[in-house]
């Protein structure tokens, strides 16, 4: 099985939102579903299916960080860069707006585009590797394609 890049950052995100719902959430939709057990009939009871709805995200998540956990391996990140590379801060500019963005390149399970987090396994993360600062990337997007002018790595 092949093993999912993640920085070390991300994978005490993952750590710590795991811990989070096994010691606080879980247990709290517990006592919530006890809680709505207590008031009688079941079959009419809406905080008891809110609670086992509730129950089965937080049971959902919780395996769904394990598994994420379970096959990521922490890449170590050692600058400075000259190219595109795992762990990378990249400063681009639209060619056709102007518009500038800076995301650094991580691996699937911390990809967060709103946070400036992009996944190397994204269009423009695959576009951007290997490629250094005065580059130009093309990226096809669900809005046709567009090129891109690599201002600055970090």
């Amino acid at each position: 099985m092949e093993l999912v890049p993640i920085t070390r950052e991300g994978q005490g995100r993952l750590k710590k939102e795991l811990e989070r719902l096994i010691k606080e959430e879980r247990p709290s939709v517990i006592k919530a579903i006890e809680e709505a057990r207590a008031h009688g009939d079941l079959s009419e009871n809406a905080e008891f299916h809110a609670a086992k709805e509730r129950q089965g995200f937080i049971e959902g998540r919780i395996a769904e960080l394990e598994t994420q956990l379970a096959t990521s391996q922490v890449e170590e990140i050692a600058g400075p860069y000259d190219r595109c590379v795992f762990g990378a801060t990249v400063t681009m500019e639209n060619v056709d707006t102007g518009d500038t963005k800076t995301y650094t390149l991580v691996g699937p399970f911390e990809s967060a585009p709103e946070r400036g987090l992009i996944s190397v396994a994204t269009p423009i993360g695959r576009a951007l590797l290997g490629r250094e600062a005065g580059d130009e990337i093309r990226v096809n997007t669900p809005n046709g394609p567009q090129d891109y002018n690599i201002i600055s790595v970090k």
